[in-house]
Protein backbone atom coordinates (compact mmCIF):
# COMPACT_ATOMS: atom_id res chain seq x y z
CA UNK A 1 0.00 0.00 0.00
CA UNK A 2 1.27 3.57 -0.90
CA UNK A 3 0.31 5.06 2.09
CA UNK A 4 2.82 3.08 4.04
CA UNK A 5 5.23 4.62 2.00
CA UNK A 6 3.74 8.27 2.49
CA UNK A 7 3.69 7.30 6.31
CA UNK A 8 7.50 6.23 6.62
CA UNK A 9 8.07 9.45 4.06
CA UNK A 10 6.70 11.65 6.85
CA UNK A 11 8.67 10.09 9.48
CA UNK A 12 11.66 10.12 7.77
CA UNK A 13 11.29 14.03 7.33
CA UNK A 14 10.62 14.05 11.24
CA UNK A 15 13.19 11.46 12.08
CA UNK A 16 15.56 14.72 10.11
CA UNK A 17 14.25 17.28 12.05
CA UNK A 18 14.73 15.77 15.69
CA UNK A 19 18.61 14.95 14.54
CA UNK A 20 19.33 18.70 13.46
CA UNK A 21 17.14 21.09 15.72
CA UNK A 22 15.87 20.62 18.64
CA UNK A 23 14.91 23.75 18.73
CA UNK A 24 12.25 23.32 15.65
CA UNK A 25 11.32 20.07 17.13
CA UNK A 26 10.05 21.69 20.07
CA UNK A 27 8.09 24.03 18.41
CA UNK A 28 6.45 21.87 15.80
CA UNK A 29 5.42 19.52 18.81
CA UNK A 30 3.55 22.60 19.90
CA UNK A 31 1.34 23.36 16.39
CA UNK A 32 -1.66 20.73 16.36
CA UNK A 33 -1.32 17.48 15.46
CA UNK A 34 -3.17 17.51 12.30
CA UNK A 35 0.08 19.98 10.82
CA UNK A 36 3.01 18.74 12.26
CA UNK A 37 3.57 16.35 9.44
CA UNK A 38 3.23 19.24 6.87
CA UNK A 39 6.09 21.38 8.71
CA UNK A 40 8.42 18.56 9.55
CA UNK A 41 8.03 17.83 5.29
CA UNK A 42 8.68 21.21 4.89
CA UNK A 43 11.64 21.49 7.31
CA UNK A 44 13.10 18.05 5.94
CA UNK A 45 13.35 19.78 2.44
CA UNK A 46 14.77 22.65 3.42
CA UNK A 47 17.78 20.71 5.71
CA UNK A 48 18.32 18.19 2.83
CA UNK A 49 18.98 21.09 0.57
CA UNK A 50 21.42 23.11 3.13
CA UNK A 51 22.96 20.16 4.26
CA UNK A 52 23.82 19.89 0.32
CA UNK A 53 25.76 23.30 0.18
CA UNK A 54 26.97 23.06 3.69
CA UNK A 55 27.91 19.70 4.50
CA UNK A 56 28.60 17.20 1.39
CA UNK A 57 32.48 18.96 0.72
CA UNK A 58 33.89 15.85 -0.66
CA UNK A 59 31.20 15.51 -3.33
CA UNK A 60 30.44 17.53 -6.76
CA UNK A 61 27.59 20.28 -4.74
CA UNK A 62 26.58 21.99 -7.57
CA UNK A 63 25.63 18.58 -9.44
CA UNK A 64 23.74 16.68 -6.34
CA UNK A 65 22.14 20.03 -5.84
CA UNK A 66 21.17 20.17 -9.25
CA UNK A 67 19.78 16.56 -9.15
CA UNK A 68 17.53 17.25 -5.85
CA UNK A 69 15.77 20.48 -7.36
CA UNK A 70 15.08 18.32 -10.84
CA UNK A 71 13.50 15.39 -8.39
CA UNK A 72 11.84 17.90 -6.05
CA UNK A 73 10.21 19.27 -9.78
CA UNK A 74 9.19 15.95 -11.11
CA UNK A 75 8.07 14.78 -7.57
CA UNK A 76 5.44 17.75 -7.47
CA UNK A 77 4.63 17.26 -11.39
CA UNK A 78 4.17 13.22 -10.68
CA UNK A 79 2.95 13.28 -7.23
CA UNK A 80 5.68 10.79 -5.88
CA UNK A 81 8.95 10.56 -5.81
CA UNK A 82 11.43 7.88 -4.35
CA UNK A 83 13.45 9.81 -2.12
CA UNK A 84 11.19 9.97 1.17
CA UNK A 85 12.03 13.30 1.94
CA UNK A 86 11.42 14.70 -1.14
CA UNK A 87 8.02 12.45 -1.54
CA UNK A 88 6.64 14.13 2.02
CA UNK A 89 7.42 17.50 0.43
CA UNK A 90 5.72 17.73 -2.73
CA UNK A 91 2.60 15.97 -1.13
CA UNK A 92 2.36 18.94 1.40
CA UNK A 93 3.16 20.76 -1.68
CA UNK A 94 0.14 19.75 -3.93
CA UNK A 95 -2.02 19.48 -0.79
CA UNK A 96 -1.56 22.86 0.69
CA UNK A 97 -1.14 24.83 -2.94
CA UNK A 98 2.07 25.89 -2.03
CA UNK A 99 3.61 28.26 -4.97
CA UNK A 100 5.86 26.78 -6.88
CA UNK A 101 7.47 30.08 -6.99
CA UNK A 102 8.32 29.98 -3.04
CA UNK A 103 10.60 26.83 -4.05
CA UNK A 104 12.43 28.08 -6.77
CA UNK A 105 13.44 31.22 -4.80
CA UNK A 106 14.15 29.33 -1.96
CA UNK A 107 16.62 26.65 -4.49
CA UNK A 108 18.32 30.09 -5.56
CA UNK A 109 19.60 31.10 -2.85
CA UNK A 110 20.56 27.47 -2.09
CA UNK A 111 22.63 28.00 -5.18
CA UNK A 112 24.33 31.39 -3.91
CA UNK A 113 25.57 29.03 -1.54
CA UNK A 114 27.64 27.01 -4.02
CA UNK A 115 30.55 29.59 -4.24
CA UNK A 116 32.27 32.29 -2.17
CA UNK A 117 30.55 35.24 -1.83
CA UNK A 118 30.62 39.01 -0.30
CA UNK A 119 27.32 40.27 -0.19
CA UNK A 120 25.74 43.83 -1.09
CA UNK A 121 22.55 44.88 0.26
CA UNK A 122 20.94 43.81 -2.92
CA UNK A 123 22.33 40.02 -3.01
CA UNK A 124 21.70 40.52 1.09
CA UNK A 125 18.19 40.66 0.83
CA UNK A 126 17.59 38.51 -1.86
CA UNK A 127 19.30 35.85 -0.18
CA UNK A 128 17.22 36.03 3.33
CA UNK A 129 14.38 36.53 0.82
CA UNK A 130 15.01 32.75 -1.03
CA UNK A 131 16.58 31.23 2.15
CA UNK A 132 14.41 32.18 4.97
CA UNK A 133 11.34 34.78 3.87
CA UNK A 134 9.77 32.26 1.95
CA UNK A 135 10.26 29.11 3.55
CA UNK A 136 8.37 31.48 6.36
CA UNK A 137 5.55 31.58 3.31
CA UNK A 138 5.25 28.05 2.86
CA UNK A 139 4.50 27.21 6.74
CA UNK A 140 2.08 30.01 6.33
CA UNK A 141 -0.07 28.33 4.02
CA UNK A 142 0.07 25.39 6.03
CA UNK A 143 -1.23 27.33 9.06
CA UNK A 144 -3.97 29.29 7.40
CA UNK A 145 -4.93 26.03 5.46
CA UNK A 146 -5.12 27.90 2.36
CA UNK A 147 -7.10 30.64 3.04
CA UNK A 148 -5.91 33.48 0.88
CA UNK A 149 -6.99 36.41 2.35
CA UNK A 150 -5.90 35.45 5.45
CA UNK A 151 -2.56 34.50 3.80
CA UNK A 152 -2.34 37.79 2.09
CA UNK A 153 -2.67 39.26 5.28
CA UNK A 154 0.34 37.55 7.58
CA UNK A 155 2.44 37.40 4.55
CA UNK A 156 4.74 40.54 6.02
CA UNK A 157 4.79 39.15 9.30
CA UNK A 158 5.81 35.93 8.57
CA UNK A 159 8.58 37.08 6.12
CA UNK A 160 9.76 39.07 9.18
CA UNK A 161 9.95 36.40 11.01
CA UNK A 162 11.74 34.02 8.48
CA UNK A 163 13.73 37.12 8.26
CA UNK A 164 14.89 37.87 11.84
CA UNK A 165 15.31 33.75 12.87
CA UNK A 166 18.19 33.27 9.40
CA UNK A 167 20.04 36.60 10.59
CA UNK A 168 19.87 35.20 14.24
CA UNK A 169 21.54 32.29 12.51
CA UNK A 170 23.61 34.06 10.62
CA UNK A 171 25.47 35.32 13.98
CA UNK A 172 25.69 32.63 16.03
CA UNK A 173 27.01 30.35 12.84
CA UNK A 174 29.40 33.47 11.97
CA UNK A 175 32.30 31.04 13.09
CA UNK A 176 32.20 28.68 11.02
CA UNK A 177 30.46 30.52 7.74
CA UNK A 178 33.71 32.66 7.70
CA UNK A 179 35.86 30.30 8.48
CA UNK A 180 34.95 26.94 7.43
CA UNK A 181 32.80 28.30 4.45
CA UNK A 182 34.44 31.41 3.65
CA UNK A 183 30.78 33.09 3.47
CA UNK A 184 30.41 36.34 4.34
CA UNK A 185 26.74 37.26 4.33
CA UNK A 186 26.10 40.44 6.10
CA UNK A 187 26.53 42.68 3.36
CA UNK A 188 29.64 46.01 3.34
CA UNK A 189 30.72 44.23 6.13
CA UNK A 190 35.34 43.30 6.43
CA UNK A 191 34.94 39.96 8.69
CA UNK A 192 38.79 41.45 9.38
CA UNK A 193 37.30 44.62 10.72
CA UNK A 194 34.54 42.91 12.51
CA UNK A 195 33.90 44.59 16.38
CA UNK A 196 31.29 45.29 18.79
CA UNK A 197 30.51 48.55 16.89
CA UNK A 198 29.14 46.44 13.77
CA UNK A 199 27.79 43.89 15.62
CA UNK A 200 26.00 46.27 17.35
CA UNK A 201 24.58 47.77 14.51
CA UNK A 202 23.60 44.42 13.30
CA UNK A 203 21.74 43.88 16.34
CA UNK A 204 19.76 47.10 16.45
CA UNK A 205 18.59 45.83 12.90
CA UNK A 206 17.52 42.17 13.81
CA UNK A 207 15.86 43.87 17.29
CA UNK A 208 13.37 46.11 15.49
CA UNK A 209 12.60 43.02 13.28
CA UNK A 210 11.54 40.74 16.11
CA UNK A 211 9.00 43.38 17.28
CA UNK A 212 7.47 43.71 13.78
CA UNK A 213 7.18 40.01 14.17
CA UNK A 214 5.56 39.46 16.63
CA UNK A 215 2.84 41.40 16.14
CA UNK A 216 2.01 38.85 13.23
CA UNK A 217 2.10 35.73 15.98
CA UNK A 218 -0.38 36.70 17.40
CA UNK A 219 -2.71 36.93 14.33
CA UNK A 220 -1.94 33.34 13.37
CA UNK A 221 -4.29 30.73 13.37
CA UNK A 222 -5.09 28.61 16.81
CA UNK A 223 -3.76 25.24 15.48
CA UNK A 224 -0.35 27.25 14.91
CA UNK A 225 -0.28 30.10 16.91
CA UNK A 226 1.76 28.64 20.24
CA UNK A 227 4.22 26.84 17.71
CA UNK A 228 5.42 29.60 16.39
CA UNK A 229 5.49 31.81 19.52
CA UNK A 230 7.78 29.34 21.09
CA UNK A 231 10.10 29.05 18.31
CA UNK A 232 10.41 33.02 18.27
CA UNK A 233 11.08 33.09 22.18
CA UNK A 234 13.31 30.61 21.68
CA UNK A 235 15.52 32.78 18.75
CA UNK A 236 14.81 35.83 21.09
CA UNK A 237 16.60 33.88 24.14
CA UNK A 238 19.13 32.78 21.86
CA UNK A 239 19.66 36.87 20.23
CA UNK A 240 19.72 38.25 24.07
CA UNK A 241 22.80 35.60 25.29
CA UNK A 242 24.50 36.66 21.65
CA UNK A 243 24.28 40.08 22.44
CA UNK A 244 25.90 39.68 25.26
CA UNK A 245 28.87 38.20 23.87
CA UNK A 246 31.83 40.28 22.63
CA UNK A 247 32.67 40.03 18.43
CA UNK A 248 35.71 38.49 18.81
CA UNK A 249 33.95 35.70 20.69
CA UNK A 250 31.35 35.47 17.99
CA UNK A 251 33.99 34.45 15.52
CA UNK A 252 35.75 32.09 17.89
CA UNK A 253 32.70 30.08 19.03
CA UNK A 254 28.89 28.43 17.83
CA UNK A 255 26.46 30.02 20.52
CA UNK A 256 23.79 27.58 22.05
CA UNK A 257 21.14 27.17 23.81
CA UNK A 258 21.50 24.06 26.18
CA UNK A 259 18.46 21.70 26.02
CA UNK A 260 18.04 21.64 29.49
CA UNK A 261 17.02 25.81 29.11
CA UNK A 262 15.20 25.12 25.85
CA UNK A 263 12.80 22.64 27.93
CA UNK A 264 12.76 25.43 30.80
CA UNK A 265 12.17 28.07 27.79
CA UNK A 266 9.22 26.40 26.50
CA UNK A 267 7.61 26.02 30.07
CA UNK A 268 8.13 29.62 30.82
CA UNK A 269 6.37 30.58 27.20
CA UNK A 270 3.63 28.97 27.72
CA UNK A 271 2.47 30.65 30.75
CA UNK A 272 3.47 33.38 29.15
CA UNK A 273 1.28 32.63 25.94
CA UNK A 274 -1.46 31.61 28.31
CA UNK A 275 -1.31 35.40 29.95
CA UNK A 276 -1.63 37.36 27.00
CA UNK A 277 -4.70 35.65 26.46
CA UNK A 278 -6.33 36.29 29.74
Amino acid sequence: MKKIFDDLSYHVSKQATHRYSTSFSMGIFALQPSIRPAIYAIYGFVRLADEIVDSFHDYNKSLLLGRFKEQAKQAIHEGISLNPIINAFQQTVIRYNIDVKLIDQFLLSMEMDLGQMSYNSELYKQYILGSAEVVGLMCLQVFVNGDAAQYEQLKPQAMKLGSVFQKVNFLRDLKDDYHNLGRTYFPNVDMQLFNNTIKKQIEEEIAAEFDEALAGIFKLPRSSRFGVYLAYKYYWSLFKKIRKIPAERILKERIRIPNGKKLSLAMSSYFQYKLAWL
